[in-house]
């Protein structure tokens, strides 16, 4: 659904993306991993079409992102570490203003659908959106992916700031998306989170895939021990399986 090849971006001098390869499949979460300037944001900035890559190509359902650049942007929706909302409209008016920009017709039933399946309380509908919580701003862009039944979702730090409460409802939330078969691709420095949900964990250090970790059997002890040794600079271990992680080869991917 997701298909990223030898895809670089230098800024100036900066290299701040050196031949990624990566690939999401639809139904699976990919989060990456990395300190600030890995190249993390980059990706999803160059997937969005903001940005334009030196060399490389990048699809999404098959569609490349920079011959096709509007037609790949129906197939995602793109949720930012600060969801930016029009604060005096409450939950159902920014979601119908939402989908008027997408020319989509949906009705109230179907929106109120979708914020119950965000659980978003039912008493905060009808509430500006300058009384939200951090949280509940995420479940109004959530339950937008919801209505526009996106193949592809592009989260960026969306744990951000949450409490450990709020962020296990995000959890949930995204499990049930990934089940209905959306590519998920989501860059945080959220290593819990991350375990909990990703089929395959990247791990980025300036502007390079370092490790693609495959999360089956992998305890939240080895993927800190793996993040921690390539960060610190000392790169992955000779054995990896010492700390019984699996590793998946970013190339072959």
């Amino acid at each position: 659904m997701i298909e990223i090849s030898h895809l670089s971006k230098s800024f100036g001098d900066n290299h701040a993306l050196n031949d990624l390869c990566l690939s999401v499949p639809a139904g699976q979460v990919t989060c990456l991993l990395g300190a600030n300037g890995a190249g993390k944001s980059t990706t999803l900035n160059l997937l969005l079409n903001f940005i334009t890559p030196d060399s490389g190509c990048m699809t999404i359902d098959e569609i490349d992102v920079q011959l096709e650049p509007e037609k790949s942007k129906q197939k995602l929706v793109y949720l930012p570490e600060q969801v930016n909302l029009f604060e005096e409209f409450n939950a159902i008016e920014n979601l119908q203003y939402l989908a008027s920009l997408t020319k989509q017709v949906i009705s109230v039933t179907g929106i109120e659908d979708a914020l119950t399946q965000t659980g978003l309380q039912k008493s905060a509908w009808q509430k500006p959106l300058s009384s939200y919580s951090k949280g509940m701003r995420q479940k109004v862009g959530i339950a937008f992916a919801i209505l526009r039944k996106a193949k592809v979702l592009l989260l960026d730090e969306p744990t951000s700031g949450l409490d450990p409460s709020a962020t296990r409802e995000f959890i949930k939330i995204i499990e049930i998306l990934a089940q209905r078969g959306a590519a998920i691709l989501m860059v945080t420095h959220d290593l819990y989170c991350a375990h909990c949900l990703a089929k395959q964990i990247g791990i980025m250090k300036q502007g390079k895939l370092c490790a693609l970790l495959d999360n089956k059997g992998l305890s939240l002890d080895d993927l800190e021990a793996n993040y921690h040794q390539i960060i610190s600079g000392d790169g992955l271990s000779a054995h990896p399986q010492s700390v019984n992680t699996p590793l998946l080869n970013p190339e072959a991917v």
